[in-house]
């Protein structure tokens, strides 16, 4: 028997919930509803949204730091480390996109909103650049010697990190959910 999930009741047989379901195909000419339903549909996203934001602090976190869990190997940040915190970072901005969505569930999105969600993916391409610009060939580091993560690759993925952080505050709804039938 089919077993269906809803955040109210939990599991339950299908045919507690659809009681004239049967295992026959439906006709190709009946209608089917195709709406989605407004009452639960943003639950499971920020579910998703909350764990991708969280795993992506921690491999930010070991990239960044990785002798607060006793794994530094290096006495300096090499290319490795550099690409574990900008994965860690892709997954914020990717976790933070996903619920700032959702928050919009049911509203059209503002202009400011789609502007947001641009310099969040503009500050990722910023802090990208600057922490692999060593490997890019445009670091102070030439190409034979090791990539080196110094000040000026650190400000620039700090400027990196504050135009995707101030994409996350421009995507904020200014009307949120529970006023939305108000005008």
């Amino acid at each position: 028997m089919l077993k269906i999930f809803s955040a109210e009741t939990g599991w339950r047989a299908s045919k507690e919930i659809y009681p004239n379901m049967s295992n026959k195909p439906i006709s190709a000419s009946t209608p089917v509803d195709t709406t989605p339903r407004l009452d639960d549909a943003s639950s499971p996203r920020i579910l998703v949204s909350m764990i991708t934001t969280f795993v992506g602090l921690f491999i930010f976190v070991v990239g960044a730091k990785p002798d607060l869990f006793s794994w530094d190997r290096s006495p300096v940040v090499g290319f490795v480390q550099i690409v574990v915190f900008l994965i860690g970072l892709a997954l914020i901005c990717f976790g933070g996109y996903i619920g700032l969505h959702t928050l919009w569930w049911g509203m059209e999105r503002t202009i400011t909103s789609d502007i947001g969600s641009r310099l969040v993916s503009t500050g990722y391409v910023v802090a990208v650049f600057a922490g692999l610009a060593d490997v890019f060939g445009m670091g102070s580091q030439s190409f034979p010697a090791v990539p080196y993560f110094g000040p000026w690759q650190a400000t620039g993925v700090l400027i990196g990190q504050g135009v995707i952080a101030l994409g996350f505050l421009l995507m904020l709804p200014f009307r949120f959910p529970w006023n939305r039938n108000k005008k």
